[in-house]
């Protein structure tokens, strides 16, 4: 069957069940001792990594809605972006807890000293508001523009949870080049499409004071 043509709350169940897979794999190593020498580190960092996989994904929803035409998944994006929020959680968290034992003047300094934990709590405070506000209510309350350009800050939350990444790996910079990379190309992709938008604006909007200024030629 078409992917166009699959009812809405069906693919959106196959979503959801899929974006709680990392959860149960990390649950199920940490039950049954799987997950290395340092299982601490392994959740930790993983995820972190699935934190940035799914806000990757949700920037590009609106791309492959773009590029494909299909509609249909605009309908994903608010749930994929609240996972994106539920596993920055599960990474801060873990972090607040096995790391830092909720040492509160540890974490302060923390966030004081080291760069790329500076960089991720910053994405983190920024993607907290965008949380809050992924509700019909809230496009209400706030009015379309408003809230529209609250979520834009989305595209900071990238480059800033690509440093953190970058960061924190120092040696091995494969995997967030990587990432940098696809996050280049989704906003590289939406600052194509605004500027295009803008200039066919442009055009409307002077097309017919030209009209008036330019004679029309005679036919020959």
């Amino acid at each position: 069957m078409p992917m166009r043509y699959v009812p809405v709350a069906l693919l959106k169940t196959a979503v959801f069940l899929l974006s709680l897979l990392p959860l149960t794999w990390y649950g199920w190593g940490a039950w049954h001792d799987t997950l290395g020498a340092n299982p601490i580190e392994a959740v930790t960092r993983g995820f972190g990594t699935w934190t940035l996989n799914f806000l990757l994904i949700t920037l590009a929803v609106t791309p492959l809605r773009k590029l494909t035409g299909l509609n249909l998944l605009i309908r994903l994006r608010r749930m994929l972006g609240l996972f994106t929020f539920f596993y920055a959680t599960l990474h801060l968290t873990s972090y607040l807890w096995f790391d830092q034992f909720f040492d509160w003047g540890e974490i302060a300094q923390d966030i004081l000293k080291r760069p790329f934990i500076t960089v991720g709590m910053a994405a983190f405070v920024l993607l907290v508001p965008l949380a809050a506000t992924s509700h019909n209510a809230a496009i209400r309350r706030l009015g379309g523009r408003r809230w529209q350009a609250l979520h834009r800050t989305v595209y900071a939350i990238g480059i800033l949870a690509v440093l953190h990444y970058s960061w924190l790996v120092k040696a091995d910079q494969s995997q967030p080049l990587l990432y940098g990379g696809i996050l280049f190309v989704l906003l590289g992709l939406r600052a194509w499409w605004r500027e295009v938008e803008r200039r066919e604006q442009l055009a409307g909007k002077y097309a017919p004071r030209l009209k008036r200024i330019i004679p029309i030629l005679p036919r020959r």
